[in-house]
């Protein structure tokens, strides 16, 4: 079928999506959901391995709230981070625990268990050991296959929004309002790209980690909402503020697997090759200080002793009584895949990208500035996170506009189908080339690469114009390549994930002023 039509469009499946879909459902709207990988797991969710933040132990909204600007460096945006600190936690025991039963880790009295990590100024994360993201997934994408308003779609990855201003054949509809009315999607396992219209669509498509050559995201993470809204015509805001996890694991055989912050939070300790703890040297919260700034330093070592990495140090430093492979198991187990001993030899790391603060301009409903088009989790931004995001809010974010945007969605009448006859099916008459794999690769190692070097955790006027010209010029000829070529998965990505550079590279060269998780030397 070519044409396919739903209440709702939800394009990904991690936690923002997931829950929007089921609780679009729960509200009796008819939902697509689209995953563009073959296990609709696969996302930034499963990876997260910290925690997510839930009911503290004397904890409130507002303690919870300060702690949330004071690590944005104050530029959060207030109402945002009031919404998510008031409704978060509660939502996280109606709906993760009670409803979807997420067996997260309990203490010898029953009690859920509470670990701290930087920048909290209380014990408040909620975790399953360290694979809380993969938990949560999995019930999420199980609830999603036993609820029958929803369709769960694989392998299928959007190509564009589809707008009136953009795609009607009614040469009015310039004039009017504009509206989102669905995605074309190219379904692999057809090889063609089918026209999905929706009254309302909502982007869930998490970060941007994989335009970087070091990044703890998986492969599907490669900015595809941020460069489809952006087409579109919606705003991308403090895209510059790309958050670098200080510690993924370092070695040569491995991809740059994601060593918790969790790991700090019970006591690890950074350490130079000599063993020589070094944090307190750059922050007085050491260790626990805000990940831009423990980024920066292990940055800062590399620099000054020339080393490939530092260490993380549990063995020698977390309390006695912590079973570390008990208490990390995932961490434990990649690392002795590596020879690595976690409880008696320190861990090689390396900063990463992890998390983009920035994305689609959305109010504290997700709704965007194309009406019919919602931005929820990592795509969005509501301003919640300003310069830099506390640890263990991303899933919260994520379930609590997930949640705010079904509820508008299910309650906010929409007119939108009226317009579905004057959408075209999508043409591809005349893509005559065949893909080289080679020059795609080649491509995807160009952007990587540039990103890294001139737009990463240290950047300045000479790198990000090199950038710039280095990223506009590949762009234009992959988007003449893209004219002329057959679709597939990986052209569709490169596309997406050079201009998702493009925009984050552009951002951070207006913004002179460092903050956050954007450091200007110069």
């Amino acid at each position: 079928m070519i044409i396919k039509q739903a209440d709702a469009l939800v394009i990904g499946t991690g936690i923002a999506g997931s829950v929007c879909a089921l609780e679009l459902a729960r509200q009796g709207q008819d939902v697509i959901l689209l995953s563009k990988a073959a296990d609709p797991r696969e996302c930034n969710t499963r990876y997260a391995q910290g925690g997510i933040v839930g009911v503290g132990i004397d904890d409130s909204a507002a303690f919870l709230a300060e702690d949330i600007l004071e690590a944005s460096a104050m530029s959060s945006f207030p109402p945002a981070a009031r919404v998510v600190a008031e409704e978060g936690p509660g939502m996280v025991d109606r709906i993760l625990v009670e409803r979807l039963g997420i067996n997260f880790d309990r203490d010898a009295s029953g009690d859920l268990s509470r670990t701290r990590e930087a920048a909290h100024s209380r014990r408040r994360i909620y975790h399953v050991r360290d694979a809380t993201g993969l938990s949560i997934q999995d019930r999420l994408i199980e609830a999603v296959r036993n609820e029958p308003r929803i369709e769960l779609l694989s392998r299928h990855t959007a190509v564009d929004l589809i707008t009136r201003s953009h795609h009607s054949k009614n040469p009015d509809a310039l004039y009017g309002e504009n509206h989102c009315l669905g995605a074309y999607v190219f379904s692999e396992e057809q090889g063609q790209v089918r026209t999905m219209l929706a009254r309302s669509t909502v982007l869930a498509t998490g970060g941007v980690g994989q335009i970087y050559l070091h990044t703890t995201n998986p492969s599907v993470a490669t900015g595809d909402g941020v460069a489809m809204a952006a087409r579109a015509g919606c705003p991308i805001i403090n895209a510059e503020y790309v958050q670098f996890h200080p510690t993924a694991l370092y070695h040569r055989d491995a991809d740059r697997f994601l060593i918790t912050e969790a790991a700090r939070g019970e006591g690890g300790r950074l350490v130079r090759e000599d063993g020589t703890p070094f944090m307190i040297d750059y922050d007085p919260a050491g260790d626990l200080a805000p990940r831009d700034v423990v980024a920066r330093a292990i940055h800062e070592e590399l620099s000054r002793s020339g080393k490939s990495c530092v260490f993380l140090d549990l063995a020698r430093f977390v309390p006695p009584d912590l079973d570390i492979a008990e208490r990390f198991p995932n961490i434990y187990s990649a690392c002795k895949r590596f020879g690595i001993d976690i409880t008696s030899e320190p861990i090689p790391v390396v900063p990463a990208a992890h998390y983009f603060c920035g994305g689609v301009k959305s109010d504290l409903s997700g709704r965007t500035s194309v009406p019919g088009l919602y931005a929820v989790g990592e795509v969005a931004c509501t301003g919640l996170h300003g310069a830099n995001r506390l640890a263990s809010t991303s899933l919260l974010e994520g379930l609590v506009f997930g949640v705010r945007a079904a509820k508008v969605i299910a309650s906010e009448p929409s007119d939108a189908d009226q317009y579905f006859e004057e959408i075209p099916l999508w043409n591809d008459g005349g893509l005559v080339e065949e893909q080289d794999p080679v020059l795609l690769n080649q491509d995807w190692v160009t952007v990587k690469y540039t990103a890294w070097n001139y737009a990463g955790i240290v950047r300045s006027t000479k790198r990000l114009t090199r950038a710039r010209s280095d990223l506009n010029y590949l762009a234009s000829r992959v988007e003449k390549f893209y004219r002329e070529t057959r679709l597939s998965r990986r052209l569709i990505e490169l596309r997406n994930g050079i201009l998702t550079a493009r925009i984050i590279t552009q951002s951070a060269h207006r913004n002179a002023v460092s903050r956050g998780c954007h450091y200007r030397k110069d």
